[in-house]
């Protein structure tokens, strides 16, 4: 008994205590971060696989709104949204007044129909030519926004009621009250 009392109060046997029990906390600890880092690594590697679908994906988007930029490109430097878009707008022009002046003079006539749609034309060739003022202007710019538009206030003024007018076949196929 007196032998183990001796290793127990011994220095040395403490200082072999303390440096196995440091040691034994400083392999824990060291597997700890092993696995820490395994962990991560495992993280890193789906993040970058995530990010690589994600970048493959996103170039593939790049090089079809390239191939679509450059359609477009090649669409408007030939001119042809522009002309389409004003072309559709000047018929649409041509048709509600063609429209307008045919309800007046003969609702359901086919013949005072394309005569009041060659007026319309004649009168809008005139406006882009700048020899009178563009009535579509001064329609927007003076009308009522409601539903309720009445379309005699679109309709050009020569061709309805007044005695000027260019061609006498207009007068005639007004409606006689």
């Amino acid at each position: 008994m007196e032998f183990i009392k001796e290793i127990f109060t011994s220095k040395l046997f403490w200082g072999f205590v303390m440096g196995f029990t440091l040691c034994v906390l400083s392999l824990y600890s060291h597997f700890k971060t092993k696995m820490e880092l395994k962990r991560l690594k495992g993280h890193l590697s789906d993040k970058l696989e995530i990010e690589a679908e994600k970048l493959t994906q996103m170039k593939g988007e790049i090089e079809g709104l390239k191939g679509e930029n450059e359609n477009l490109r090649m669409k408007v430097t030939s001119g042809r949204i522009q002309n389409d878009k004003l072309d559709l707008e000047r018929e649409l022009e041509i048709y509600a007044r063609a429209e307008k002046a045919m309800n007046i003079n003969a609702p359901g006539f086919a013949g005072a129909w394309e005569r009041a749609k060659e007026a319309a034309m004649d009168e809008l060739i005139e406006e882009e030519r700048g020899k009178s003022m563009p009535r579509r202007i001064f329609r927007r710019l003076f009308t009522k926004t409601d539903a309720a538009f009445d379309a005699s206030e679109a309709l050009p003024e020569h061709s309805t009621t007044s005695g000027s007018s260019t061609n006498g076949s207009e007068k005639s196929q007004q409606p006689q009250n």
